[in-house]
């Protein structure tokens, strides 16, 4: 009988030297990642469910939030393990975001729950709901779809060091947003709380949002300006970030 060394047991990633060290606490193993894809499964099947049929143990406003945030840790992952392998592992799932990241979703289920029993009427606006799940939509896919264009020379963390691979992508979606995969996130997080009707939580998204992206992206425009001088200086005048208040 042969034995499976730990190499074969593991996702098979190989750790590149550019990015930082990954600080989950999840293992990087098959195990993980398919019970986590079921756990997501779960989530998005019952969130379809109870938009779909209404029932009275769940609104049709939560169960979409639901599904819409088990169908973007899933999409990371899937589209990391699909276009770009070498840096996929149960990080990809982005699970482990951050305190701040669980707190204001947290915010966001508590403030619908409190509201929809103290006052029904605010969330009887399905015009407004309408509208966000349109806005969901449009960031899922403008996230997925920058994550699949930019391919290899796209990373959940950024990178302090260039590879001999690494590109410059200003091409398909690129022509019209600098950072997409961050815009569709911002619009992503944004219509999650227009679903859900959610006013204090829309702010709290807005700003933690701006503040993360707009540091974000000014540290990795410096080490963009580094790795590809003035070719990225010229992309960055004739193409916006499309993040109100950051040029």
């Amino acid at each position: 009988m042969s034995t499976l060394s730990g190499k074969a047991n593991s996702l098979e990633t190989v750790p590149t030297s550019n990015v930082r060290p990954s600080q989950g606490r999840i293992p990087n193993t098959p195990l993980s990642a398919s019970t986590i894809s079921f756990f997501l499964g779960c989530v998005f099947a019952t969130g379809v469910i109870a938009f779909v049929t209404q029932p009275p143990w769940l609104t049709y406003q939560l169960g979409f939030f639901f599904a819409s945030w088990a169908v973007f840790h899933y999409g990371e992952f899937a589209v990391t393990a699909g276009w770009n392998r070498e840096k996929c592992s149960v990080d990809s799932f982005l699970l482990e975001n951050g305190s701040m990241y669980h707190f204001a979703h947290s915010l966001a289920v508590f403030e619908y729950l409190v509201t929809l029993y103290l006052k029904p009427s605010w969330k009887a606006h399905p015009c407004v709901t309408t509208i966000g799940i349109f806005v969901v939509i449009v960031g899922q896919a403008l996230r997925s779809l920058s994550m699949i264009h930019a391919a290899t020379n796209f990373s959940h963390m950024i990178a302090y060091k260039k590879l001999t691979n690494h590109q410059l992508v200003t091409d398909g979606i690129y022509l019209w947003f600098r950072h997409p995969s961050y815009a569709g996130f911002f619009y992503w997080a944004l219509g999650t709380q227009l679903v859900l009707q959610n006013s204090f939580s829309f702010i709290v998204f807005f700003f933690l949002l701006w503040r993360f992206f707009s540091s974000r992206i000014q540290e990795e425009e410096k080490l963009l300006v580094k790795f590809f001088g003035d070719e990225y200086v010229q992309y960055r005048q004739r193409t916006g970030a499309m993040i109100p208040f950051i040029p």
